[in-house]
């Protein structure tokens, strides 16, 4: 994620505009079919499944006791009443004996539950949906939820983020955020740490598009509503799914055998927004030759223009920006950073949020090493730079260790990218290019943290990095210039 801000170029203050808005083990197994239910007779305790996955940060993200593989989401929205109506589709293994289970859903009326087909009973605890299948779900089986629901969607409001999530808007609607927001438009385990493929099935009147993740799939029309399909086939962190509804100039096209699938909306006059988005596959190009292999089946980009959305996020395959960072003009510089999240951030996610520099920092190092692939400035200069600038506030705020408070802060980005490239220092390009692509192809659709990022590095480089990590990511003062070790 990138907040509106500046460009930064050497020399030049960074300026953070505005508050920081919300937008930054997993199922490879497209869909999880029922296993054979163990002996009768073999004695059983089905207890019921975690309302949270017990991230330290925010502990009731997300669901314990299965592990979904793939969503069917199916919704209907009429921007006229602002009404929202779907049914969803639940592909999950059972990861314990479970006689009731949990998705995350914020505010919307459950009107039907069945798992395998049989009726559920169900109930509201907040934004946690109980359901208790009518038997017992055994640890290691596949089972199949449906979930029904209607009603109004509302924005999720975080003291300390601000609001994400369904966004109503003058023309459609806008569901996005970090570090949540798919639960405010449908049923969902809502953290990275449980990644699922995707289908969306999205009905509007016709005359507006509806844009969501992957492959595009085609759209049918009847009765004066389009209904348009996507596909995500790759894992994907549910806070990385979108739906962007509007009036939008839209551009088509392939590359390298991938759909190619951008738009940009009508509210903007056309120009430098366009231009930007329309340099992504080349920057997603030179960022392959950087990181490895591009990660996914498609490529794009949204541009939107609603006040309340001063961010750009890396809603996968197809990432979408605020129309404020193109008002001086082009800006690859922010298509730069969200590309990169494709490959950290999106197919390496998050195993929890206190590792967010994993996301932010190389995104931010992506946009230096653009910068010098342009030849507008150096990733040394932009290093130094920050490193000669930066406020003391900073220095204290240790990027590995945030706190909720800080976790979108300068801090997670500046010192994200700043830790990487005192990384680089240490080992020399060869060793830190080799680390780069090896932590994208080890991990890729799974999660990570950053021991596991610190133990690849060294072995990669074959050399001791504890004092360098501890001095970057986890000291609150500013460390001494790296040097090669």
């Amino acid at each position: 994620m990138t907040v509106t801000r500046r460009r930064l170029r050497v020399g030049a203050g960074l300026l953070l505009a505005g508050a920081l808005a919300l937008s930054g083990c997993d199922s490879t197994t497209p869909a999880a079919a029922p296993s054979p239910s163990a002996s009768p007779t073999q004695a059983r305790t089905f207890t019921s499944g975690a309302a949270g996955v017990g991230d330290g940060y925010f502990p009731s993200y997300g669901n314990g006791g299965y592990d979904v593989g793939r969503y069917t989401v199916k919704v209907r929205y009429d921007p006229a009443k602002d009404r929202l109506s779907g049914t969803v589709t639940v592909q999950a293994t059972a990861t314990a004996d479970l006689s009731t289970f949990n998705l995350d859903l914020a505010g919307l009326t459950v009107e039907r539950v069945t798992v395998d087909g049989a009726p559920a009973t169900h109930r509201r605890d907040r934004n946690e949906l109980v359901v208790k299948p009518a038997a017992g779900l055994i640890n290691g089986n596949g089972f199949v939820a449906e979930i029904t629901y209607a009603g109004v969607p509302k924005p999720l409001r975080n003291e300390m983020l601000g609001d994400g999530g369904f966004l109503h808007t003058s023309d459609g609607a806008i569901a996005l955020g970090q570090p949540e927001s798919a639960s405010t438009w449908f049923p969902v385990n809502d953290h990275p740490s449980d990644k699922a493929s995707y289908d969306f099935e999205i009905t509007v009147p016709d005359g507006l598009t509806a844009v969501s993740n992957g492959v595009p799939g085609g759209r049918t029309s009847k009765d004066g509503w389009t209904t348009w399909k996507w596909s995500e086939k790759s894992p994907m962190a549910s806070y990385l799914s979108t739906l962007v509804i509007g009036k939008f100039r839209v551009t088509t096209g392939e590359h390298k055998g991938r759909p190619v699938y951008s738009a940009v909306t009508t509210k903007l006059a056309k120009g430098a927004a366009d231009a930007s988005i329309a340099q992504t596959v080349t920057i997603a190009d030179y960022l392959e030759s950087v990181f490895g292999p591009y990660p996914f089946d498609a490529y794009g980009g949204v541009v939107v223009s609603d006040s309340r959305i001063g961010y750009a996020l890396e809603t996968q395959s197809r990432p979408v920006y605020s129309g404020g960072f193109f008002r001086q003009g082009e800006n690859t510089e922010v298509v730069a950073h969200e590309l990169a999240h494709q490959w950290f951030g999106d197919s390496v996610a998050l195993a929890k949020w206190e590792d967010i520099w994993l996301n932010e920092g190389f995104a931010t190092y992506a946009e230096w090493l653009w910068a010098e692939h342009t030849g507008e400035y150096t990733a040394k200069e932009a290093f130094d730079d920050r490193y000669a600038r930066m406020s003391a506030s900073v220095w204290k705020t240790p990027p590995g260790r945030p706190g909720v408070k800080e976790l979108f802060s300068e801090s997670v980005y500046e010192r994200g990218g700043m830790t990487l490239h005192a990384l680089r220092v240490a080992v020399g390009d060869k060793a830190f290019f080799e680390i780069v692509k090896a932590w994208a192809a080890d991990k890729r659709n799974g999660t990570a943290t950053t021991a596991e990022f610190v133990a690849l590095a060294e072995r990669v480089s074959g050399k001791q990095l504890d004092p360098l990590f501890d001095a970057w990511l986890y000291g609150t003062r500013k460390p001494a210039q790296p040097k090669r070790l």
